[in-house]
């Protein structure tokens, strides 16, 4: 087992690399009432072993990631009679996480929580650095709040349970993270997919391991994402326009971002079209997608909703190399020619 501690000032979180699910116990403090928030594929799995705990059990998907359930997770503390010396625990995805830390940090204006995070995409990315919040009319992440957990368990036997499909979405974020931040992490990733795939759990440790270092460091320097952290944005602009509207998991999402990224990377001038068919190969040898049949009108329509739009400009994560992303503003006029390759 490994330890990560992230510290913004305010808060500290330990992120426990290879710990295990039955160890939950020594992270808790004694003659505190625990509850634990699970789904039901996790607690198919492992209920027995969280049977000594109360459990409030949610449905799995993003259509669950809204105040809907958050409301339904309240209910359940109500009736479990918690109070402000009680403690949450998500067990799960990156979902469970989320919705976890977003409804401890708002019940009797918040209790402290912790997390046992048990996919690939929440061990290097969902469950670390602090945001927490639920989708609104189908916009991603629109209600939330920014607050650290006590601590993360990242089970690396969990994920032996994961479908394949749920597996490559984790793949995503971890391409991304060398992507923006670290050539050397990516050509580890490059070398080493194949014994990633196959869950080799040597390479899986030492890929949660860098992505989390990785999103550290940009988490304890800019927790809020006034700058730095928005790096780690890249290729999702495109993703959450994509995921609002098909239906598509994440990672498949963020695949087609980052090609769409590169893109315009290229187009700017600003990374070479060597660099950028490196990132599409990777993309692929993680089994992700690289383009697909999408409405372009629609899709167009939903970047240009986009948050980070400023009149016909809109803020982009963008690679000058890989392991250096740039934050630039692109033309709607440029994102549009771009959609009509992705597309």
């Amino acid at each position: 087992m490994e330890e990560i501690v992230i510290n913004t000032g305010s808060q500290t979180s330990r992120i426990l690399l290879g710990e295990k699910l039955q160890n939950l116990h020594q992270y808790l403090s004694q003659g505190k009432k625990v509850i634990i928030v699970t789904d039901t594929n996790v607690k198919k799995h492992y209920g027995q072993l969280l049977s000594r705990w109360p459990v409030i059990t949610i449905s799995t998907g993003e259509k669950n990631k809204t105040l809907q359930t958050i409301d339904r997770i309240i209910g359940g503390l109500v009736k479990q009679e918690a109070d402000r010396s009680s403690y949450i625990v998500g067990v799960g995805g990156g979902i469970v996480c989320d919705i976890t830390g977003f409804a401890a940090s708002i019940f009797m204006r918040g209790i402290r929580f912790g997390f046992v995070s048990s996919t690939l995409l929440s061990q290097v990315d969902a469950s670390v650095g602090g945001k927490n919040g639920v989708n609104y009319s189908g916009y991603k992440n629109l209600v939330g709040v920014f607050n650290q957990p006590d601590f993360v368990i990242c089970d690396f036997e969990m994920l032996k349970t994961l479908p394949k499909k749920e597996f490559k979405i984790g793949m995503a974020e971890i391409i991304k993270h060398g992507a923006i931040k670290s050539l050397s992490y990516f050509e580890y990733t490059e070398k080493n997919m194949s014994e990633a795939l196959n869950h080799n759990t040597d390479v899986i440790h030492r890929l949660v391991k860098e992505s989390v270092l990785i999103k550290a460091k940009v988490v304890e320097t800019d927790e809020r994402e006034t700058g730095e952290r928005k790096k780690l944005n890249f290729g999702h602009t495109t993703a959450h326009a994509i995921e609002k509207i098909a239906p598509i998991n994440h990672g498949d999402a963020v695949a087609l971002g980052m090609i769409v990224a590169a893109g315009l990377s290229v187009k700017k001038g600003l990374l070479s079209p060597a660099d950028a068919e490196r990132l599409k190969n990777v993309i692929q040898l993680a089994g992700l997608p690289v383009k697909m049949n999408l409405p372009k009108t629609k899709l167009f329509a939903a970047m240009r909703k986009d948050k980070k739009r400023d009149n016909d400009s809109i803020s982009f994560i963008l690679l000058d190399k890989i392991g250096n992303a740039v934050i630039e503003k692109i033309s709607i006029k440029e994102l549009e020619e771009q959609l009509d390759d992705l597309c």
